[in-house]
């Protein structure tokens, strides 16, 4: 049951002047994950259309920003608006546009092993560095022994990187149970993506740090759970918008100033945030709106997401403007 698409890109020239990049040391995927790193938000036209123009200047600003990593994810990215070919095809033009400025980290689009596994070789194929796998686990179908054979089998062809978002309706237990085997079993799972913090991320740095690279991802009070157990980076939406943000954060984190932390929090973060809920289509549909007000793509979401009309548009601009970040 192979999947024809991902072998047809790769003749019409998916691979060319992208030869495989050897596999990257623990230490050097660390270091690519520490401090902010910045998720790749697919941009589109008006018309639907995937705006690969301003895909470049979005991965442009983002390294130019200081991410040492650029990371495709089944949500930011929306996958859930694409199709195969067009995952297959984005990750393709990413790790060419990138051309080994950062680190490249693909992502699945929820698919059962076998097609996993395909996409794991396309993904060696074009370049990427890692891929984040992220297992279908509708009515919780799946067992801990049929994931570690999943990642077995994915990790056997790149890098992999575990995403904790699927674990959310997870027992605590049964999550640490399948991550203790993963660190003990299949060394090709090299990273965590933390969408879960709180007491699955304090267990992660305790337990797997050692072992995984670790950053978590969430607003700046929830990842704040994660670092003191181990955590190397943050998934930052303010290095697309405000780099020094980002970076000051970091920075305070790791000095452990928490007059600097609690600044940011309070006068940046939360505000922030609560904005980015305000306004309909919740915070995708802003991260859209402030990609056009920064001059980086479209606003644009492929329907029934909902994309910001004019007066919408007004309000991001309003906002970034009050924050001196336009």
């Amino acid at each position: 049951m192979k999947n024809k698409p991902f072998r047809l890109l790769r003749r019409r020239g998916g691979t060319k002047g992208l030869p495989r990049r050897p596999t990257k040391s623990l230490d050097e995927i660390r270091h690519a994950l520490s401090g902010p790193i910045a998720s790749v938000s697919t941009p589109f036209t008006k018309d639907g259309r995937i705006d690969f123009r301003g895909l470049e200047k979005f991965v442009d600003f983002v390294i130019a920003g200081g991410s040492r990593t650029v990371l495709l994810t089944y949500g930011d990215s929306l996958y859930s608006l694409l199709t195969d070919d067009e995952v297959a095809e984005v990750t393709r033009f990413v790790v060419k546009h990138t051309a080994g400025r950062a680190m490249v980290v693909a992502a699945d689009r929820i698919w059962w092993t076998g097609k996993t596994v395909e996409f794991a070789e396309y993904c060696r194929g074009v370049g990427a560095d890692m891929l984040m796998v992220l297992p279908p686990d509708w009515c919780q179908s799946c067992t801990v022994d049929m994931l570690v054979e999943h990642y077995r089998q994915a990790a056997q062809r790149i890098p992999v990187m575990f995403v904790t978002n699927f674990l959310l309706k997870w027992p605590l237990a049964r999550s640490l149970e399948l991550l203790r085997r993963l660190r003990d079993e299949v060394p090709g799972v090299m990273a965590v993506k933390d969408d879960v913090c709180g007491e699955l991320g304090r267990h992660l740095g305790l337990e797997m740090h050692e072992r995984l690279a670790v950053f978590a991802s969430g607003t700046k009070q929830i990842i704040l759970n994660n670092v003191p157990f181990g955590c190397d980076g943050y998934l930052s939406s303010f290095i697309y918008i405000k780099p020094e943000i980002a970076h000051a954060f970091w920075r305070a984190v790791k000095a452990r100033n928490d007059v600097a932390i609690r600044k940011i929090i309070t006068e940046v973060d939360i505000p922030f945030w609560d904005f980015m809920v305000s306004l309909p289509g919740s915070f995708d549909s802003v991260v859209h709106g402030i990609m056009e007000a920064k001059g980086l793509a479209q606003r644009w979401r492929r329907s029934p997401y909902h994309s910001l009309t004019d007066q919408e548009m007004s309000r991001v601009s309003a906002f970034l403007k009050s924050k001196a970040w336009l």
